[in-house]
């Protein structure tokens, strides 16, 4: 909760400290010595990339919660766990959830979807599948790849990263 206060306090380009998204303390710095500057740098080359990568994923996602936007990652990342259930029951349940928590109009962390695709997603998951939020979920990696995404690569956030792991790269090599 504390953690989650001090970033909500925090604007973007005052980010001073890229940690908080690392796993804790003691094994942050044993994990660290995997990030290297290539990786971190290869971020940039796609959107993709930063969402295949743990670390740029996590990055992202701290990165979007200071612009108050983590619903967003947060709706992409359940729409890909979605995906992965082949239980019907547990289907139908998740659908619910994601719908009341992202979809539905004025859920607590609604996404910006046009009213179409929001008709369209509520009446597919009358009956759900696995593809049943494919449309929706389209459309906010879209959007968090023309706009969100952009800001990360400028922010001073991810230089923050991308010169830690450069100057830690410089240090072990030496």
């Amino acid at each position: 909760m504390k953690t989650r206060l001090g970033c909500l306090s925090r604007k973007s380009d005052s980010y001073s400290d890229f940690s908080e998204f690392l796993p804790p303390a003691q094994e942050a710095t044993a994990r660290c010595l995997k990030l290297s500057t290539d990786e971190v740098v290869r971020w940039s080359d796609s959107f993709d990339q930063v969402l295949s990568h743990k670390y740029g994923l996590a990055a992202f996602r701290t990165f979007l919660r200071t612009e108050f936007s983590d619903e967003n990652i947060e709706f992409w990342m359940a729409c890909e766990d979605y995906k992965k259930i082949k239980s019907s029951s547990k289907l139908i349940s998740k659908a619910n959830k994601i719908f009341k928590e992202f979809i539905d109009i004025q859920a607590p962390r609604e996404v910006n979807i046009d009213y179409r695709t929001r008709e369209k997603t509520k009446q597919s998951l009358e009956d759900p599948t696995p593809s049943s939020l494919n449309e929706a979920q389209a459309k906010i990696y879209r959007l968090m790849e023309k706009d969100s995404y952009p800001r990360f690569l400028r922010s001073k956030m991810y230089q923050d990263i991308v010169n830690r792991t450069h100057a830690h790269g410089q240090r072990r090599s030496v």
